[in-house]
């Protein structure tokens, strides 16, 4: 089955091609030089760069896969969750492709997609069911019980602002370029990430609940009381980054340690930090639990992990009408 991906959820454009379980061609259009001077991604300049750069970016995933639009089986898109007028995007190229060519559409969950990307790594064996997946990025962080493809039962998720969304928030303070979460990580390694001790929030409860917002104030608060002293900013940016990735690796050991689950899989931009791998790493060679992430390329928004959700979907005789919506907020239950 060929299927052609599309992803407009936030400031990425991506478009893919897969074929069964392969990745032909996966390309991603960043936008950080649009959201650059404002810190931070603004709307509707991410909305306008994707209208920019859907077309011409799906033709040449398209041409790169050595295909022609006519070969292609399906078509999948991100529906949700995300900025409405960036899905917009998305849905509008997705549907005008499916309805021209006269291929079943399929709107994707992108919390789906983050954790249907370890199965497209063709470099590693993929998790035994069931596992636990945490997907944490700049606007989730939500845990999992993963019982089978699909099959997704919620455990727990951020009760303020997401992982990603605090890294970005720190580094902002820190007056640090945005994107903020890769200069944290940067800074962080001049620094003493037992310097400061920053608080773990809700570890202390049994629950799998996240928040960041707390953490996030202490980095504030503590950078005005010592008036923002340049020497020891990469102090703050490593015991920063030391009690996020605690609180994220302690939490999902102990869901999966709860649900019998013999892996766990970490997926979605916050993944790439090597801080949070080596954490992860140093937590299961205790726990006795595999984890697993996918590769870099595939942590970040992209549209080979919504082709592969798609293809499953498509697979399984889902289908969507063209009047499938854009979804701001869209739990992950199951389809």
């Amino acid at each position: 089955m060929l299927v052609l991906g599309i992803e407009t959820s936030c400031d990425e454009t991506a478009a893919a091609v897969m074929k069964d379980g392969a990745v032909l061609s996966d390309l991603v259009a960043s936008q950080d030089e649009v959201h650059s001077p404002f810190g931070g991604v603004v709307p509707e300049l991410a909305a306008r760069a994707h209208l920019e750069r859907i077309a011409p970016l799906t033709r040449t995933a398209v041409e790169r896969a050595g295909i022609r639009m006519s070969d292609l089986d399906g078509v999948a898109v991100t529906a949700g969750p995300g900025l409405v007028i960036c899905l917009l995007v998305g849905l509008s190229a997705a549907k005008g492709l499916a309805l021209g060519l006269d291929r079943p559409l399929v709107g994707v969950n992108h919390l789906d997609g983050h954790l249907s990307a370890i199965f497209v790594d063709p470099g590693q064996e993929p998790p035994p069911f069931p596992f636990v997946g945490l997907v944490v990025s700049g606007g989730h962080t939500a845990l999992y019980l993963v019982r089978a493809p699909g099959d997704y039962r919620p455990l727990g998720q951020t009760l303020d602002d997401a992982a990603g969304e605090a890294f970005d928030k720190a580094a902002k303070v820190l007056g640090l370029p945005y994107p903020g979460g890769r200069e944290i990580e940067r800074l962080a390694l001049e620094g003493d990430e037992t310097a400061i001790a920053f608080p773990r929030p809700l570890l202390d409860r049994p629950d799998y609940n996240f928040s960041f917002s707390g953490l996030k104030t202490a980095v504030i608060h503590y950078w005005d009381k010592i008036g923002r002293k340049m020497e020891e900013r990469a102090d703050v940016a490593a015991s920063f980054q030391a009690a996020a990735a605690e609180v994220l690796t302690i939490k999902t050991l102990r869901a999966a340690a709860a649900a019998g689950a013999r892996a766990v899989v970490v997926a979605g931009g916050v993944a790439v930090n090597q801080r949070l791998r080596r954490a992860f790493a140093a937590g299961a060679a205790s726990s006795g639990v595999a984890v697993h992430f996918p590769p870099p390329r595939l942590c970040g928004d992209n549209a080979a992990m919504i082709a592969a959700a798609g293809r499953r979907l498509l697979g399984a005789g889902v289908r969507d009408g063209f009047d499938l919506p854009p979804r701001a907020v869209w739990p992950l239950y199951g389809r």
